[in-house]
This record gives structure tokens, C-alpha cells and sequence, in this order.
């Protein structure tokens, strides 16, 4: 017996049809129960909860709680961050600056981002996939923006593109994140001018 190859595939029968919109409405759940309880607290009971579905829908999805988290946040890394091309050093570094305050300024993120690096310590997998998430994208940003930036001879050859890194990331970090003031007017044009500045004053 042969099969017409324009007849569309039935799924077996009794198999399990996951919807989209359930899909999406257990990861807009996970974000706001992290934000909400932190990962030690969260379950999968409050994540189905919140996202009004039986806990059967998320277990058919995810195994754990650490799995979902692990999924969302490798979803997220993904997705990635734009990389700036606007023609100069100056330029380049206050686009992404630009895009990082208001990354570190989301309210899911300012609370679920802090909870998930302390949790990290005592979860190995957890931490790849943040590192993966949070780190090794923006090496990839700030090493294009310090590649690009050589090729036009705005800065010298050998610039450590971590350095670059930590320069830009990690005032905005300290201010948003674990200060939490916000930025004053003009900050950022002045911290992507200290930026430029002390990449080209390398030793």
C-alpha cells in the first residue's frame, strides 16, 4: 500500500499536540516567578499557577525546574544582542551601551539576572548556560566593535576585547543591577567617551 506524498502526516494517535500559546504562557510564567520568588523558591506548581495550566502541561515540556530555566535562558542567548555598526569606536560603544542599560533596566531582568548568577555557584549546568547566555555573546560584541575599530586605526593592534568588556559592562552592571540608582542625564555619553579613552591608553 503506498502513500500519497501530497496527503499531509497525521501525528500517531494519542500523541500529545503541545500549543504555542501554552508554550509561551509557562515562559512568561517562569520570568515572573523568578522575579517574584527566586529559583531556590520556585516550583512547578507556582509556574503552572501563574500561567493557569496544570502542572501536566509543564512537565510535558520540561522535566524540571532547572531544565525550564535552562531552556529559557539558552533561548535568550540565542536570540543575542544587535552588534553596532556605526562607523567609529565612540559610536559603537554607546549603541551598545545604549542597548545594555536598557536590557539591566527591565524589571524581570534586574531581579531574575542577580538571583540566577548567585545560584550558579552551586549549580554547574546552570552556570554554563549562563556564562553561554551572558558572557560569551558579549565577547563576541565587543570583539567585532575592537576588530573593527583597529581596521579603521582608531585603536592599536592587540586591545584585549575582555577588557573592552568589562570597561563598558561593568559600570552600567554596578549602577543598574546592584546599586540601583538611576542613570544620570548624559551618563552614558560620558561613560562611552571613558570607554574609547581607556582603550586607547593601553599599555
Amino acid at each position: 500500500m503506498t502513500t500519497d506524498p501530497g496527503t499531509p502526516r497525521r501525528a500517531p494517535a494519542g500523541a500529545a499536540v503541545l500549543r504555542e500559546d501554552v508554550t509561551e504562557a509557562i515562559r512568561a510564567a517562569v520570568f515572573e516567578e523568578l522575579a517574584a520568588v527566586g529559583f531556590a523558591r520556585m516550583s512547578i506548581e507556582g509556574i503552572a499557577r501563574r500561567a493557569g495550566v496544570g502542572k501536566t502541561a509543564v512537565y510535558r515540556r520540561w522535566r524540571s525546574k532547572l531544565h525550564l530555566v535552562l531552556d529559557l535562558v539558552s533561548a535568550f542567548a540565542a536570540q543575542g544582542l544587535p552588534v553596532p555598526a556605526t562607523g567609529s569606536l565612540y559610536g559603537d560603544v554607546r549603541a551598545l551601551l545604549e542597548v545594555m542599560s536598557h536590557v539591566l533596566r527591565h524589571p524581570l531582568a534586574s531581579q531574575v539576572i542577580p538571583d540566577l548568577l548567585v545560584e550558579s555557584v552551586r549549580n554547574p549546568e546552570l552556570a554554563d548556560a549562563i556564562r553561554s547566555a551572558l558572557v560569551d555573546g558579549q565577547q563576541g560584541i565587543a570583539g567585532k566593535i575592537v576588530h573593527d575599530a583597529v581596521a579603521r586605526g582608531e585603536l592599536p593592534e592587540g586591545i584585549d576585547p575582555d577588557r573592552a568588556l568589562d570597561l563598558v559592562i561593568g559600570p552600567l552592571y554596578w549602577r543598574l543591577v546592584v546599586v540601583r540608582t538611576e542613570l544620570p542625564k548624559g551618563y552614558l555619553d560620558a561613560l562611552a567617551a571613558s570607554v574609547v579613552a581607556g582603550l586607547a591608553t593601553r599599555r
